[in-house]
């Protein structure tokens, strides 16, 4: 039997702040006596102590997960997520240590065949926060899709070798922009906005089915349109007043941000569904904007003219997810939150 292919997917170091400078050395000075010396920073030393714990803990959390990969009848290799710009093929499994911003960039290079585990390698410690809430924001990673942390990583991996875990196929969301299928699948969210976050964004959208069917046009200037996925539904959406959706759902929720003086007839259509059988048809009128995939790191421009059909035809995603999202359908009251509501 062939040993199983594993990619592990990794946060890398250079998102941590460096310490900041301290104050001016005397060979500093010499060395460049036209210069002024960089100004010294007043920081808490307690940051400075957690900034590093933060990086010790990640690469700590690395090392035990090659620990752990090394002992078992695998073939792995690993790779840091800026290092990587080509589509992940050829493996049974892709780890992605670091939270959900790095299994983010993972989806973005994974097709439909490819189940992806994410590892959360520092995880908030409420108590921790409730200690320093006064002095600075103790919070770590939320890993909300993550199964794993470095306390179970091992139980995960073998219960997802061995199929007792099995992953969820989680909806994604596709944009073709003027007709042509732009490469970026979105797993959260992406966000339609003029590049300066101070500048009116303008832009017409509708509903259409496949049956040709359309919502009336509506004429927007705002601070751009926020589309998300089931599982990007507890991320900005939520943050913005949106609802959670269960994960299985192939539907897209999208809300118009801080729509500027809307019509009675349009505020009923400034934040709803678009179902499975539907696509949204946006038309951009600023001379310049953004389409954002999953956060700032994935961006497509577009300009004047331009049209973007925003829909769920896109291939699905395998994620191994914890046991508490892991809940059925009927557990939830989303539909009916919805319609009363709206």
């Amino acid at each position: 039997m062939a040993r199983r292919r594993v990619l592990l997917f990794l946060k890398p170091f250079d998102v941590y702040p460096p310490r900041p400078y301290a104050g001016a050395g005397a060979g500093a000075a010499a060395s460049s006596p036209t210069s002024s010396p960089p100004q010294p920073r007043a920081v808490n030393p307690k940051v400075l102590s957690y900034l590093d714990d933060r990086c010790r803990v990640h690469k700590d959390t690395i090392d035990l997960c090659q620990s752990v990969l090394q002992r078992k009848s695998l073939d792995w290799t690993s790779v840091q997520r800026n290092d990587l710009s080509q589509p992940i093929l050829d493996v049974d499994l892709v780890i992605a240590v670091g939270g959900d911003g790095t299994l983010l960039r993972a989806s973005h290079f994974l097709d439909s065949s490819v189940p992806i585990l994410g590892v959360n390698s520092d995880p908030t410690c409420p108590k921790e926060v409730d200690e320093l809430t006064d002095e600075f924001d103790a919070r770590r990673s939320t890993g909300y899709l993550c199964a794993a942390t470095p306390g179970n990583f091992e139980q995960i991996l073998d219960a997802t070798l061995d199929g007792s875990r099995r992953p969820l196929e989680l909806s994604r969301i596709s944009v073709k922009l003027n007709g042509i299928q732009l490469p970026t699948y979105a797993l959260n969210d992406i966000l339609v906005s003029h590049p300066c976050p101070a500048s009116v964004s303008r832009f017409s959208f509708r509903k259409r089915s496949n049956t040709g069917e359309s919502s009336h046009l509506i004429n927007c200037r705002s601070s751009g349109l926020r589309v998300s996925t089931a599982a990007g539904s507890t991320a900005a959406m939520l943050s913005a007043g949106g609802f959670v959706m269960p994960l299985s759902s192939r539907e897209l929720q999208y809300m118009i941000r801080e729509p500027i003086s809307p019509t009675d007839a349009d505020k009923p259509l400034l934040h709803g569904l678009v179902k499975q059988e539907q696509h949204m048809l946006v038309v951009w009128y600023n001379q310049e904007g953004a389409v954002y995939f999953d956060g700032s790191h994935v961006v497509h421009s577009i300009q004047h003219g331009d049209t973007l059909e925003i829909s769920s035809y896109a291939p699905t995603l395998k994620v191994v997810l914890p046991e508490h999202l892991l809940m059925k359908p009927s557990e939830y009251n989303w539909v009916e939150c919805y319609q009363t509501k709206y």
